[in-house]
């Protein structure tokens, strides 16, 4: 099964690409859709939504996951990045694609065992997980595929975290 996750952001949004079968996943390819600062908000959208297309037309995907957003500090930040989240989402719609959303705490205790690791524990875990030669960049791309790896493991579980 080929999986895209996807770590929602305005500035970056990062995504990663792995095929997943039984006891065994691959990184296909991974990165960002960066938008810069200084481009208008409705472009910024418009420019992660056609990403987000290109991405599933490329790459493919069976499936598709999301990491929900949790937003403690910022409500400002936290508009402006549901928004690129929700042009994500309808850039996906478009495909008639099953999609699945999982918390940062459930995506951390299925990739280190720990539901409060830190980033860094995240990334070191992934990269040992596909036997990478180092870890992945940005920060971003590398929490989209431990999105898709969460996925890839959750096995007949996964229908409790498709989207509704």
């Amino acid at each position: 099964m080929r999986i895209l996750g996807i770590d929602p952001g305005l500035a970056t949004m990062g995504w990663g690409v792995v095929d997943a079968s039984p006891g065994k996943q691959q990184l296909v390819e991974c990165g960002a859709v960066i938008t810069p600062p200084d481009m208008p908000f409705p472009r910024r959208l418009h420019h992660i939504f056609t990403g987000v297309k290109e991405l599933i037309v490329t790459y493919q995907p069976q499936e598709i996951v999301f990491e929900e957003l949790f937003f403690a500090k910022n409500i400002t930040t936290g508009i402006a990045v549901g928004s690129a989240r929700g042009v994500a989402l309808c850039a996906c719609a478009e495909f008639d694609l099953p999609l699945y959303e999982y918390t940062p705490m459930q995506i951390k205790q299925a990739v280190t065992g720990y539901g409060k690791a830190d980033k860094m524990q995240v990334q070191q875990m992934v990269k040992m997980m596909l036997n990478l030669p180092k870890i992945i960049r940005p920060d971003d791309a590398a929490d989209a595929v431990a999105a898709a790896l969460t996925h890839a493991a959750s096995g007949r579980m996964k229908e409790q975290f498709l989207m509704k």
